[in-house]
């Protein structure tokens, strides 16, 4: 699988991430274990977790500890999960990413992503002087947001931080023009979360408080010719690519509860980068559809 530089790292990062959300929970320990390890045999060398996703990182922990020198580990912090205190309170947020380093099983993770943090609580300084504190100790070797919109764009202008994780796709675009340029200027390394929008063109229908619904809702007004001419697999190939052509995008995670589904995807970047017409036809859609309130999506 192709490897990118990430950013001013140390870190060659397959294109193909695995994200922990959907583990989380009504997944078995069996099923995981063969999961992850097919995703690391297919080539994968980026797993991406938080603190919030149920039993996401145990479950890592518990299958992948003796593998630990196969792949990146990236978690996030930031919001309680469990611990009686606020969000973003400086104390939790430090016992938080000492439970997230027992639960993987670990002594270090590579990168430990502010997760979601606003730019109101940036501002303050604390939960960053956690995170510088955590490198110093060796917690974490790098320090990285995740987020998006002015947020991401504020954490980004700090100039504190190595990684970002954003969200960006076919039907959520803000970041090409608005974080992604600025990032690359800062030397960070540059994850796409949500890299297929949910796949959610492929949905009968989705509800106001679905995952999906947002997506669902501005691809019906997209209404990219290729998402009703071509077969599933072809339109989730060719979103994918999408995401992945963009300048600066060093890995994008991709949730599944399906093992095979690493060869699938593995498979559907065997062509490249997005063909340069291909790609320029969903930018232009975008910019002649898009609402100035289709923002960036957490």
């Amino acid at each position: 699988m192709e490897k990118r530089k990430y950013g001013k790292t140390d870190m060659e990062v397959s294109v193909l991430g695995f994200g922990g959300s959907e583990i989380g929970s009504g997944v078995s320990e069996s099923d995981v274990k063969q999961l992850l390890n097919s995703a690391l045999d297919a080539g994968l060398n980026v797993i991406d977790t938080a603190e919030c996703y149920g039993q996401s990182e145990e479950l890592i922990g518990n299958t992948l500890a003796h593998r630990r020198d196969d792949y990146y580990l990236f978690t996030k912090c930031g919001h309680a999960a469990d611990f009686d205190a606020p969000d973003w309170d400086p104390v939790m947020l430090e016992q938080s990413i000492d439970r997230s380093l027992k639960r993987l099983k670990t002594d270090y993770v590579d990168v430990i992503h502010l997760h979601s943090c606003s730019e109101e609580v940036l501002r303050r300084g604390e939960v960053i002087e956690v995170l510088q504190r955590a490198k110093q100790a060796g917690k974490t070797r790098y320090m990285g947001y995740s987020g998006d919109h002015t947020n991401a764009l504020y954490a980004i202008n700090t100039g504190l931080f190595d990684s970002l994780e954003t969200s960006v796709n076919i039907a959520d675009q803000e970041a090409i023009a608005l974080t992604i340029p600025e990032a690359r200027k800062h030397g960070m390394g540059i994850v796409a979360k949500r890299p297929i929008a949910n796949a959610a063109w492929t949905l009968e229908t989705v509800g106001p408080q679905e995952y999906p619904f947002v997506y669902w809702n501005r691809l019906r007004d997209l209404n990219y010719g290729f998402l009703q001419d071509e077969e599933v697999q072809k339109s989730i190939e060719r979103a994918l690519r999408f995401t992945l052509s963009i300048e600066g995008i060093d890995t994008a995670i991709v949730g599944t509860t399906k093992p095979s589904r690493w060869t699938e995807n593995a498979a559907l970047l065997k062509e490249g980068a997005l063909p340069k017409e291909h790609f320029e036809a969903i930018r232009s859609r975008w910019e002649e559809i898009a609402e100035p309130e289709w923002v960036g999506q957490t």
